[in-house]
């Protein structure tokens, strides 16, 4: 199957992903194939999508496959590292242990792509999800995307922290079905020290968005430590059901399978020693968010 003709514009458009992870249940209704973009604003200490971060393409190191050949140091200008290279330093590595992690593609190509899994969105009602990353940092290469897939009768949806000018955001939203939007803490400071940016752009973003679109999920990670008391996730809750196009809120544990990539990258991580919420505690906490009439999730799945 093929993508439906393209704008001549948008055809010449290249994007930058990073996963296109398929069959994937927790990032919208049915079953979906969640297309992952580089770069982010953000820098969450609990990111489980760490490579995610930097918008050019890099590398992953698994150490324990290195065998210490220098065949990624082969080329190398003076003074170059394997790491200002990561392409031609990832292909001359023979044992995988530098991994790229960062491709180019091209609208038509992610469409067609992607309607290779048209059957299970079909018969399970899922579609497509844009994640990342932050998959505002490319915003026109996403309007496109979300309108050729439109264009060809599949179900949209943009997975966004919020952290972006609001016209690209309600741009990119009118063309997806459904918003997934992420509040991670109500307080500006605390939001700052664990990600890096203060709230007060995504919350007014998220009051502009519930305005203009009818279906938004917030998107909540319980971290403990971090965002777990019961003041702020109250805040949470009472701030999710002022918002007119919300329609339910998952709360999603936090897990630490991310700490082994911050090491690759070479990056400390910040929650060692942190343990995921235990389920009793997750449906304690959605109690709040189900006491203000909100339907509520643990996990992301109904």
């Amino acid at each position: 199957m093929t993508a439906p003709g393209l704008p001549l514009a948008a055809s010449r458009l290249r994007g930058r992903i990073f996963n296109l992870q398929r069959f994937s249940l927790q990032d919208g209704p049915g079953l979906r194939t969640t297309v992952f973009m580089k770069g982010c604003p953000l820098a969450c200490a609990w990111c489980h999508n760490p490579e995610s971060q930097a918008p050019a393409p890099g590398l992953l190191l698994r150490e324990e496959r290195c065998i210490a050949c220098g065949s990624c140091r082969e080329g190398l200008g003076p003074g170059e590292q394997p790491e200002d290279r990561p392409e031609a330093t990832a292909d001359a590595c023979p044992t995988g242990a530098r991994e790229l992690v960062g491709r180019e593609t091209g609208v038509a190509e992610l469409v067609e792509e992607v309607l290779r899994d048209r059957p299970f969105f079909d018969q399970s009602g899922g579609g497509v999800t844009f994640s990342g990353g932050e998959p505002l940092l490319q915003p026109d290469f996403l309007v496109a995307a979300l309108e050729a897939f439109r264009a060809a009768g599949v179900s949209t949806a943009l997975d966004t922290c919020g952290f972006a000018p609001r016209e690209r955001l309600l741009e990119a939203a009118s063309r997806a079905d459904l918003v997934l939007f992420d509040l991670k803490h109500m307080d500006s400071e605390v939001h700052r020290k664990w990600t890096g940016v203060g709230n007060g752009e995504i919350l007014d973003n998220l009051e502009a968005l519930g305005r203009a679109h009818g279906r938004i999920w917030i998107r909540v990670p319980v971290v403990p430590g971090v965002n777990d008391d019961e003041a702020n996730l109250e805040a949470t809750a009472r701030f999710a059901a002022s918002i007119p196009g919300v329609r339910r809120v998952d709360l999603l544990p936090y897990h630490g399978t991310g700490a082994a990539k911050f090491r690759r990258l070479g990056r400390d991580y910040l929650l060692e020693g942190v343990h995921p919420p235990t389920p009793e505690r997750m449906e304690a906490l959605a109690g709040s968010f189900r006491a203000l009439g909100i339907p509520t999730t643990v996990g992301g799945i109904p």
